[in-house]
C-alpha cells in the first residue's frame, strides 16, 4: 500500500516573517499622513472652487495679474491710446477674465503680439491667454497642431480685401497680375491663395511679418490691394490720413471665427476662459448690464424662487466651484466691462468710430451666432 506524504508546508508561506512586521507596521503608520495629502490635493487654495485643480490659475493668482497676448495696434478691437490704457473688444475680454478670477479687471498685462509670435508666447507660458483676432481652425485647434483650446468666438469675422477708390477697381478679377499686400504666417495668406486659385487668377502675393509692414506698404503704393479680415481692414482704414479714399471690395473670401484661446493642457484653466465668455453671452441675452448687474444680484438674493437667476449670478450652486473660480464671477465680470452686446457696441458697433453692423455677431435669438449653453 502506498503511503501518501504531504508536502512540507514553508513556514514564511503561512506565517509573516519578522523581517516584513516593521514594513507591514510603518505603511500602516504612514496611512493617515498619505490620505491628508490626499485630500489635500484635492482642495483648493480658497481663491476658486474646491475640487479641481489648474496650474495655470495657480501662477495667475499668485503673480495677481492675468497676462494676455493682444494684438495692441488694432482699433476697435486692441489698442493702446495716448494715456497708456488699452480699449477695445479683446482687451475687454481680457478684463472680464481678469475679474472673474482676480477679482480686479485691472489686474491684467497685456502683451502686444504679432501673428508669428502669439502662438510661441501662448505656448511657452509668456502669456497666459490670447485675446488677438484668432481664427479659430482645425490645425490649431488640435493637439497634433498648434494645441490650442479656444474660447468661444467672441466676432464672427470673414476676410476681404480693400483697394483705393480711384483704382477703379471692384472684384477678384480686377486684381488679376497685380501684387496683393497680405501677412504671412496667417490664415489670410492661405486664403488668398486659395481663392485666387478656385477663380484662376493669376496675382502677385506681397508678404511681410508684420501688420504694420503690410499696411506701410499698402498705403505706400507698393500693392494695389490688401487684404486680412474685414474688422482688421476696418479697423486700420479708421486710423489711415485719408479713410475715405479707401474702399472694402463686396468680397468676403472665407469664414474667420475670432475667438480667445489658452494652451490644451489646462483643461480647468480653459473651462473658466470658456465660461466666462459664455456668462457675457448670457448675461445680454437675460437683459443683465454692467448698469444693473447690482439690482439684480440683489433681486436673486431677496426672491428665493428665482432659481436661473441666482445659480447664473452664483447666489446658490457651485458653478464657479466646478470651474475653480469664486461663486460670484459672474456678476464680477459683468460689472467690470458690462455684457457682450455692450463691449459690442462700444468697441466696433454703432457706438464706435468703426460703426461695424453686428450681422452674426447678433445674438441667436435676434438671427445672429452668439449663444450660451445653459447655465445649469
Amino acid at each position: 500500500m502506498l503511503q501518501l506524504r504531504s508536502p512540507r508546508l514553508q513556514p514564511s508561506r503561512l506565517q509573516p516573517s519578522r523581517l516584513r512586521r516593521p514594513r507591514l507596521r510603518s505603511l500602516l503608520a504612514a496611512a493617515p499622513v498619505v490620505l491628508s495629502l490626499l485630500l489635500a490635493s484635492c482642495a483648493n487654495d480658497g481663491g476658486g472652487g474646491e475640487g479641481v485643480q489648474s496650474q495655470k490659475m495657480e501662477t495667475i493668482r499668485s503673480r495677481g495679474k492675468l497676462v494676455c497676448g493682444v494684438d495692441g495696434k488694432l482699433p476697435g478691437f486692441s489698442f493702446l491710446g495716448p494715456d497708456g490704457t488699452y480699449s477695445g473688444l479683446d482687451a475687454d475680454t481680457c478684463r472680464a477674465v481678469a475679474a472673474a478670477i482676480l477679482g480686479d479687471p485691472e489686474q491684467v498685462e497685456y502683451r502686444d503680439l504679432n501673428s508669428s509670435e502669439r502662438f510661441a508666447a501662448l505656448a511657452s507660458g509668456e502669456v497666459d491667454m490670447l485675446a488677438r483676432n484668432t481664427t479659430m481652425t482645425l490645425s490649431r485647434d488640435a493637439a497634433g497642431g498648434n494645441g490650442i483650446a479656444f474660447a468661444p468666438t467672441t466676432f464672427f469675422d470673414g476676410q476681404g480685401l480693400m483697394v483705393p477708390v480711384a483704382s477703379g477697381i471692384k472684384t477678384l478679377k480686377d486684381l488679376a497680375g497685380k501684387p496683393i499686400c497680405v501677412e504671412s504666417g496667417t490664415t489670410t495668406e492661405l486664403n488668398l491663395a486659395d481663392r485666387m486659385r478656385e477663380q484662376g487668377i493669376a496675382y502677385t502675393p506681397l508678404k511681410f511679418q508684420t501688420g504694420d509692414q503690410t499696411y506701410a506698404a499698402y498705403l505706400g503704393d507698393r500693392c494695389v490691394a490688401v487684404t486680412s479680415d474685414r474688422s482688421q481692414l476696418a479697423a486700420k482704414r479708421s486710423s489711415f490720413p485719408q479713410p475715405d479714399a479707401h474702399i472694402l471690395l463686396p468680397v468676403v473670401m472665407s469664414k474667420e471665427p475670432l475667438s480667445p484661446a489658452s494652451v490644451n493642457g489646462d483643461p480647468v484653466w480653459a473651462d473658466a476662459l470658456r465660461w466666462t465668455v459664455y456668462a457675457l453671452f448670457q448675461a445680454e441675452e437675460l437683459g443683465i448690464t454692467q448698469a444693473n448687474v447690482a439690482a439684480k444680484v440683489a433681486e436673486a438674493k431677496a426672491n428665493t424662487n428665482l432659481a436661473d437667476l441666482r445659480r447664473f449670478l452664483g447666489v446658490e450652486g457651485d458653478f464657479g466651484q466646478q470651474l475653480g473660480l469664486p461663486a460670484d464671477f459672474v456678476p464680477k465680470a459683468i460689472a467690470a466691462v458690462g455684457n457682450y452686446g455692450e463691449i459690442f457696441e462700444r468697441n466696433v458697433g454703432a457706438g464706435s468710430p468703426l460703426k461695424l453692423d453686428r450681422a452674426e455677431n447678433r445674438q441667436w435669438k435676434d438671427g445672429g451666432l452668439i449663444y450660451s449653453p445653459p447655465f445649469r
